[in-house]
């Protein structure tokens, strides 16, 4: 899964990255070391400009709250339970399918955090015979330094108890797509292991290698089977993980200490 993530990146180097052609100023985010759901991200998307003499799409950079809520949604309350679409599920699902086939983005971030569950243990709390231990976080990142591109799905929703003229009678929210984690030996793994991400957890972010970006941002591209073909997980190899403070598991932490490298896992945490 994906529920919490690192952004730091600013407009101008993510405009040399993704080649945006557009962004506006006031809408520029803080570096953000512990992103989690409802805040306001980052994303990369292909869409006509507002008031434009031409209907062709325009790369932009667009500020976004993480946490879709569909257009049919009476209310937005549901958000912060939908921060990630299955891509196994996700061209089928009523709250993703409409944006899955005409409003496509990719979510920008140094990488995300996830902690460790074991197999047992996943097993055992899904019974309800084991109490949630203190678990162990990892960040998880391209093993070259290049931006992590995650696939992401975006929506607008009309807040009806605001006049038109409000300026927050729309709300532009998104989601990020998972898929199974892998299986294969991570780049770069800690001494002790864990030696591939599905040892930390059975899902994960589904990146998009460059050679994605411009096909999966394509607006004109409604076709759910060609487009399914875009979900299939990055070559093997491409990335490293490494032990985090516990610090990360707060939301209210936040600075670029999280991303200190641990030497080992931190006591009384599992792995």
């Amino acid at each position: 899964m994906c529920g919490r993530y690192a952004a730091s990146r600013g407009p101008e180097d993510l405009a040399g990255v993704f080649e945006i052609e557009k962004w506006e100023p006031e809408e520029v985010l803080a570096p953000d070391y512990n992103v989690a759901p409802t805040k306001e991200v980052y994303a990369v998307l292909d869409r006509p400009l507002k008031d434009a003499d031409s209907p062709k799409p325009v790369r932009q950079l667009r500020k976004l709250k993480w946490g879709l809520v569909p257009s049919w949604s009476k209310t937005p309350e549901g958000g912060a339970r939908m921060i990630n679409a299955r891509a196994e599920t996700v061209h089928e699902k009523p709250s993703y399918r409409r944006a899955f086939a005409a409003r496509r983005c990719i979510i920008p971030a140094d990488g995300y955090y996830e902690w460790v569950t074991a197999k047992d243990e996943r097993e055992l709390e899904v019974e309800g015979k084991k109490k949630r231990q203190r678990k162990q976080p990892y960040f998880v990142l391209p093993a070259d330094g290049s931006v992590f591109a995650m696939a992401g799905l975006y929506e607008f929703w009309r807040d009806r108890t605001l006049p038109d003229d409000h300026p927050l009678a729309w709300w532009v929210t998104c989601s990020v797509i998972t898929t199974e984690a892998e299986t294969t030996p991570l780049a770069v793994a800690p001494a002790d292991g864990p030696y591939a991400l599905a040892d930390i957890h059975p899902r994960m972010p589904l990146m998009l290698t460059p050679d994605r970006w411009d096909a999966w941002l394509d607006p004109a591209r409604t076709d759910p089977d060609e487009l399914r073909e875009l979900l299939a997980p990055p070559p093997a190899g491409l990335m490293r993980a490494y032990p985090v403070s516990t610090a990360v598991s707060n939301v209210r932490n936040n600075g670029p200490e999280l991303l200190k490298e641990l030497e080992g896992p931190e006591e009384g945490t599992l792995f």
